[in-house]
């Protein structure tokens, strides 16, 4: 089971997120973030290299995609709430697009 982050864990790896644009959802303990691309299949793209870093570290990412829009919230279930997964992957998602 992966475990939820402590308040100092949360300061060090959720607070760089929060800096790049990620914001943390009212009412649960996520962090979101809307990625805006030039078009579809841009979008697209950057969903499919990030499903597959999603899938190397099996941890995956609610989302969806409206044309060029893709939004993404993360959190991890089985530790109610972020854990160092969420700050990876959010890393990892900021990179693919550019940010």
């Amino acid at each position: 089971m992966t475990e939820k982050l402590t308040a100092a864990e949360h300061a060090e790896k959720i607070e760089p997120l929060l800096a790049q644009g990620w914001t943390l959802v009212d009412g649960r303990e996520a962090i979101y973030k809307k990625f805006v691309f030039t078009n579809f299949v841009e979008a697209f793209g950057f969903m499919t290299r990030a499903a597959i870093h999603a899938e190397k570290l099996n941890h995956h990412p609610e989302w969806s995609n409206v044309y060029k829009t893709v939004e993404v919230t993360l959190t991890t279930h089985d530790a109610d709430g972020l854990s160092a997964l969420d700050a990876q992957l959010g890393a990892i998602m900021d990179k693919l697009a550019g940010g």
